[in-house]
């Protein structure tokens, strides 16, 4: 990367932006080095660090193909179905009960 500039919170330059910026706008960085960094202070911590790209050089966001919708789809619907009992929660499955919270609880089903 080199030596970039660095800018405090809210005083980078226009024509600079961060990711989250360019997607705002419907770009991308699109390969482009990183030409600065802002740095917000923070007490007892170092401080959080966003790397800023060129406007100009960000090209648009690639569309979304049938595919990757398609693909999408199977993921998100991946993400719902229960190891235990192969059903469809209705939700999304949280990591951290790695099952539908009947599987997770049965107890607790049975005494309502």
């Amino acid at each position: 990367m080199g030596a970039v500039p660095v800018y405090r919170w809210r005083l980078a330059p226009d024509g600079l932006a961060t990711r989250r910026q360019l997607r705002m706008l419907g770009l991308r960085p699109g390969g482009q080095d990183v030409a600065a960094q802002v740095e917000r202070p923070r007490r007892r911590r170092e401080p959080l660090v966003a790397y800023l790209y060129r406007v100009e050089q960000a090209k648009p966001v690639r569309p979304m193909t049938p595919a990757k919708w398609a693909a999408l789809a199977k993921a998100n619907a991946a993400r719902r179905i229960c190891p235990e009992c192969r059903r469809d929660a209705g939700y999304v499955i949280p990591p951290t009960l790695g099952m539908c919270t009947p599987c997770a609880f049965p107890e607790e089903q049975r005494a309502a």
